[in-house]
């Protein structure tokens, strides 16, 4: 199945890590989840296995595969049980590193990339303000340059890996108004003046720690400037399409095992003197939603395919975050009805599923703003 595009080493790959994920990941899921946190040494053997940089060059300490195996990773990651682990360990590899491969300095890509694929360091990505979130060319944090440094000051929020991170990938403003003044920087979060300003309580992805961030009079030299100055909303567009892809690829993962796991629960669960599943109204939602899983994967593999081969794929990318996302979200919902009451109670895992998918259409781009992209995409506007 899907032989198009997985070759044999990919397959080889997915069953190494689907095991690294149900032995070392999932049993812990429960724990991690009543902590709201999991341990940073995750990080570490995740790390020491390659599993941080898979389609880093290997001059750089990835693997140098292609982007089949962060597809294979993202779908395996899922049997993990826990989002918001997924969450953590995906802004570590595929939102807030990959343009410090695409663009940073060699010095830079030293003392950021590959302590981050070795897991040593933790990243955080630093662009959502407590006024600006998907309106990136909104933002108010500034970097004042002062001589060979920059002056930081502002506040962050909504910062997956927020609380423990040693360094963000951090959008600032360094020119006027609008999309031409936005710059990334590199900053290391031991740099004074910055500050924790409280952990956020989240509806669901517990086991990731997400914060709101304070930067006063912070000082970092000017060589943690990534890029060109005044650039930064470009990167951070281009940036955008790996975590919106990775988003689509992960969100039908989740609900294909949700959907699965339903399946069983019904063959099990007697209702009236007969399975759940010999209901014909749940067996043909049930198929419809399959179908439609189908759809949607088949839609986030073709824009893995262009993406891959480095084709342009903002609207194909743009259509997997919008379509599999709310389908996902449909999908968990429908299980968890399909549970009744125990589908409401926090020790089934079909509860945990339906709070943590509800982030899909909001982070990284709501599905109002991926219709708006469309819209101008398609020629509509």
């Amino acid at each position: 199945m899907f032989g198009t595009f997985f070759t044999e080493e990919h397959h080889v790959f997915r069953k190494s890590f689907r095991e690294f994920v149900e032995k070392e990941l999932a049993p812990h899921a429960d724990e991690w989840e009543r902590e709201e946190l999991f341990p940073r040494d995750v990080f570490q053997k995740m790390g020491k296995l390659g599993y941080l940089g898979l389609s880093v060059p290997e001059e750089l300490g990835g693997a140098g595969g292609d982007y089949w195996y962060t597809v294979a990773f993202a779908e395996e990651l899922a049997r993990s049980r826990s989002a918001g682990l997924n969450m953590s360990l995906m802004v570590q590899t595929d939102m807030a590193t990959p343009i410090i491969a695409a663009i940073g300095t060699k010095e830079q890509k030293e003392e950021f990339l590959i302590p981050a694929i070795r897991g040593e360091k933790i990243a955080a990505l630093g662009i959502s303000e407590p006024n600006a979130g998907s309106d990136v060319a909104s933002i108010r944090t500034t970097a004042r340059k002062v001589g060979g440094d920059y002056i930081i000051n502002g506040a962050k929020t909504f910062i997956t890996n927020g609380t423990r991170a040693d360094f963000i990938t951090l959008a600032v403003r360094t020119g006027g108004e609008g999309y031409g003044g936005v710059s990334l920087l590199l900053f290391p979060t031991d740099t004074k003046g910055f500050r924790v300003a409280r952990k956020l309580k989240k509806i669901g992805n517990h086991a990731s720690d997400t914060a709101e961030l304070a930067f006063e009079d912070c000082r970092v030299p000017a060589r943690y400037l990534l890029g060109e100055e005044n650039q930064g909303f470009y990167y951070i567009m281009m940036n955008f399409q790996g975590e919106r892809l990775i988003a689509a690829i992960s969100s039908v993962a989740g609900a294909q095992l949700s959907l699965e796991e339903a399946v069983r629960y019904g063959n099990e669960r007697q209702s009236f003197g007969r399975p759940l599943m010999r209901y014909q109204v749940w067996r043909h939602e049930f198929v419809q939603l399959a179908t439609e899983l189908e759809a949607g994967r088949w839609l986030a593999y073709r824009a893995s395919d262009l993406f891959n081969r480095k084709q342009d794929a903002v609207t194909e990318i743009t259509m997997a975050k919008l379509y599999c996302g709310e389908l996902a979200c449909r999908v968990v919902d429908r299980c968890l009805q399909f549970h009744g009451g125990y589908g409401y109670m926090d020790e089934f895992l079909v509860s945990r599923r339906w709070r943590d998918i509800r982030l899909i259409t909001i982070g990284g781009g709501t599905s109002e703003i991926m219709r708006e992209i469309l819209s101008k995409r398609i020629g509509m506007g």
